[in-house]
């Protein structure tokens, strides 16, 4: 099973959805954002606070989560 550490849940923020590090991104918009930018420099310009790595989980959450192959990822209190 893959480890999405970037990936928090907080029932208090973005109404429980999965975000990035605990910001208020969460996994769906960084899905768009990706579809949106021809080049990672494009994006990364605009989100400068996003990382290679946030990308790659959140396609990875994705992906996982259509397969049924995520379960009990930790929510932060």
């Amino acid at each position: 099973m893959k480890t999405f550490d970037r990936i928090t849940i907080e029932p208090d923020k973005c109404g429980g959805q999965p975000c990035i590090r605990g910001m208020r991104i969460t996994v769906r918009r960084v899905l768009d954002i990706i579809g949106t930018y021809d080049t990672r420099a494009e994006l990364f310009s605009e989100y400068p606070y996003l990382e290679e790595e946030d990308l790659r989980q959140a396609l990875d959450y994705a992906a996982a989560t259509l397969n049924d192959e995520v379960q009990n990822l930790h929510q932060v209190a």
